[in-house]
């Protein structure tokens, strides 16, 4: 072989893998792009729905429900939030969120990775609190039984991956199979360790289900448009924070640019404690 056919013959591997690099950065991009322009793209049905579930009320008066029973580890006024990452983590993520809202769905199967992989590393403090609206839009109880479930969740110290299998095998929006307490039993299968005597009774007594009206109701009254509703340090990010739209890289970067100087967080939160 000449020496102008190896030289021809490298060229053409170089540009080879430089075509594999620019495609698998392109696809890279396209993901990105299909992730946040689903959430935008279902933004205007969450606030709707928000706007008119805060008019019909529903059945959310605590008092029907008997006492205000937080679950174990709940934090913040009137334990409302339910915390996940360290305690001193820098920077604190506020979701507010209803498990049968779609919008809700489509940002947390889109950013749990990188809400997860920022927790682990103590970049970021997560605070969940939950909210009812499909149950006063569409009628049924989806709402508040999944919202309790995951609550009895919390008492076993395993929110965060019932949360997710949750959002993982969410129904359609006018579906309330989420009202079913046997259907929110049998997702707990998926979670080791969860499918416990403790959490059934918890599930079907209803342990918690003026604490979700309560928190439901916190929701209600205050300064919000419709689920989910995030917060970065107390500053909207979603579905864009000031002139950049919400993505998970733009996530990352905005976590880095909150944290510069500042130390990751090391304190977990004590596990809650056996009921």
């Amino acid at each position: 072989m000449s020496e102008n056919n190896r030289d021809g013959n490298r060229a053409a591997r170089e540009r080879l893998l430089q075509q594999r690099e620019l495609d698998k950065a392109r696809e890279k991009r396209r993901r990105l792009l299909i992730v946040s322009a689903a959430v935008v793209g279902v933004l205007g049905l969450a606030a709707v729905v928000g706007v008119i579930a805060a008019g019909t009320g529903g059945k959310d008066d605590a008092s029907e429900a008997g006492p205000v029973i937080a679950p174990s580890g709940a934090e913040g006024e009137e334990q409302l939030a339910l915390p996940a990452g360290a305690s001193d983590a820098p920077s604190t993520l506020t979701i507010w969120e209803d498990f049968r809202c779609p919008a809700c769905a489509v940002f947390e199967n889109g950013f749990r990775d990188t809400i997860h992989e920022l927790t682990d590393a103590g970049q970021l403090r997560v605070e969940y609190r939950l909210a009812t609206l499909i149950d006063g839009r569409f009628g049924g109880s989806g709402s508040l039984r999944a919202a309790n479930a995951a609550a009895c969740a919390q008492d076993a110290g395993k929110f965060v991956p019932y949360h997710d299998v949750l959002y993982q095998n969410q129904p359609p929006e006018t579906d309330d199979a989420f009202g079913n307490n046997a259907r929110l039993v049998e997702l707990a299968g998926k979670v080791e360790g969860l499918d416990t005597p403790a959490f059934r009774s918890c599930v079907e007594q209803g342990r918690h289900d003026s604490w979700v009206n309560k928190s439901a109701e916190v929701f209600r009254n205050g300064d919000f448009s419709g689920t989910p509703t995030v917060l970065l340090n107390g500053e909207p990010v979603f579905p864009q924070k000031g002139t950049e739209q919400i993505s998970p890289e733009n996530l990352k970067k905005w976590v880095t640019e909150a944290n510069e100087g500042k130390k990751p967080g090391t304190a977990q939160p004590p596990a809650p404690a056996a009921s």
